[in-house]
């Protein structure tokens, strides 16, 4: 019975916290758009972004 004083408002207390977390993320914007990230691993825009590597020449022969 003693365990229910340590257990019952630790259980509050993480609930509340846990309940904090996900309205600030909702306000910071984090659930306004689901679909695209995952999508975007489909796409080849990387190549796009990154820039081009410089070509080597061959080494000379003497």
């Amino acid at each position: 019975m003693t365990v229910l004083f340590v257990v019952l408002p630790l259980a509050v207390l993480l609930s509340g916290l846990a309940a904090l977390a996900f309205v600030w993320a909702t306000r910071r914007g984090q659930f306004d758009d689901l679909e695209t990230p995952a999508l975007r691993l489909l796409t080849d825009e990387l190549d796009e972004r990154r820039p081009a590597a410089p070509k080597l020449s061959p080494p000379r022969r003497a």
